[in-house]
């Protein structure tokens, strides 16, 4: 079923001006790095340190349980290499398939920043980050470099890993307030 997905999207949804579109957003996950400057920016104004300080340890997590051990564990190889009828749209990724790092990352710094936005009651940039996140893992598989059983779980892990930042990035901040926040709360 993987397979027959991912055929179905070559097929019936690239096209030239969507392939410069998709590959723009699958470029925002690159390294995360898209992720971490918007944590490491986060971290700047006092509002939202918190926020950007989450955010930081869920990608760590999410690195560690996606890039550092599953993906070695799991070793998919990707669509391409598995199935020749499937054309990647970017250059072949080295690493391996399973679970979709970019995916990973999107979702664990967009869920981190999702329920720190939510506590302070903004909606705007609580939504747009999760938005963000699910173009990134559909750009994985309108690109044909992931299976969707790797943006799925690449989508778990991420939230989990969201969860988590969140929830000990919080206690780290209010455990060490003064220090964190420049100021007594």
């Amino acid at each position: 079923m993987d397979f027959q997905i991912l055929l179905w999207i070559q097929e019936n949804l690239r096209s030239e001006p969507l392939n410069a579109l998709w590959t723009g957003i699958t470029f925002l996950g690159d390294h995360g790095q898209f992720w971490i400057l918007l944590s490491l920016c986060l971290l700047i104004p006092k509002k939202t340190r918190t926020v950007g300080l989450c955010s930081l340890i869920a990608l760590i997590l999410s690195l560690l349980c996606t890039n550092i051990l599953l993906k070695n564990l799991v070793r998919r190889a990707r669509p391409f290499q598995q199935y020749a009828q499937l054309i990647p749209l970017i250059p072949a990724p080295r690493d391996f398939s399973f679970p979709s790092g970019h995916t990973s990352a999107s979702f664990a710094a967009a869920v981190a920043c999702f329920l720190g936005f939510r506590d302070r009651n903004r909606w705007l940039p609580a939504v747009c980050p999760l938005v963000l996140a699910a173009l990134i893992g559909f750009s994985r598989l309108y690109l044909g470099v992931h299976f969707p059983t790797d943006v799925l779980a690449g989508c778990l892990i991420g939230c989990a890993a969201g969860f988590g930042g969140y929830y000990v990035g919080r206690k780290m901040a209010a455990s060490n307030s003064h220090n964190f926040y420049g100021q007594n709360k």
